[in-house]
């Protein structure tokens, strides 16, 4: 069995990245992976960790966690096999909030696997492009489907500000459909990569 985090990827108050996240887990909890018990899925919101902007005195690959948030941080992260980066796209890019909270960690990223939901006026995906850069450094193979909703056309908006209703096309359930089962099976060899390596 693989575990994978479904990661909120932006801290607002008030985030459409939130309910397309609970989208995405509650269409996880249907996917055959996890009816079979080959996958399990949780919810990590980083504005549950409130994690200030990096503050560690040495760098992350030295594994000198001194913070009690970045220990926190890193135990919550150490146990997955693969994540599921659900962001927003902020001018061209992925939120700084969650690049702050890659940059806290290093080791426990090691050897995973990652797949991408996206959202903006462009369907996000220019932040899924940069994302994928910073992930590869500190060894995360991402698979290349990915989901990409636009805000005018896979949401229901009520008034501005408010983060709507999401309400994917289907061939949007069919990528995610397609990146969940490529992100258990690439998990799920790269589990028993970090396996092998461990017992040498």
């Amino acid at each position: 069995m693989v575990r994978i985090a479904i990661v909120i990827g932006s801290t607002r108050p008030v985030r459409r990245t939130e309910v397309v996240a609970r989208w995405v887990a509650e269409a996880c909890a249907r996917h055959p992976v996890a009816h079979s018990g080959e996958a399990t899925f949780d919810v990590i919101d980083l504005a549950d960790h409130d994690l200030p902007v990096l503050d560690e005195r040495a760098a992350a690959m030295w594994a000198d966690y001194r913070g009690t948030h970045t220990r926190r941080w890193a135990a919550t992260i150490a146990p997955y096999d693969g994540f599921v980066f659900v962001t927003p796209e902020y001018n061209h890019s992925f939120p700084a909030a969650l690049k702050n909270a890659i940059d806290y960690l290093y080791a426990e990223w090691h050897d995973k696997a990652a797949g991408f939901v996206s959202h903006g006026v462009h369907g996000g995906v220019r932040a899924v492009e940069q994302l994928r850069l910073v992930l590869a450094e500190v060894k995360v193979a991402t698979v290349r489907s990915q989901v990409a909703l636009g805000t005018f056309t896979d949401f229901e908006l009520t008034a501005p500000g408010d983060p709507g209703r999401c309400r994917p096309g289907e061939h949007e359930v069919q990528a995610l459909h397609d990146m969940v089962a490529e992100l258990v099976a690439w998990s799920a060899a790269l589990k028993q990569l970090r396996a092998s390596a461990s017992a040498a």
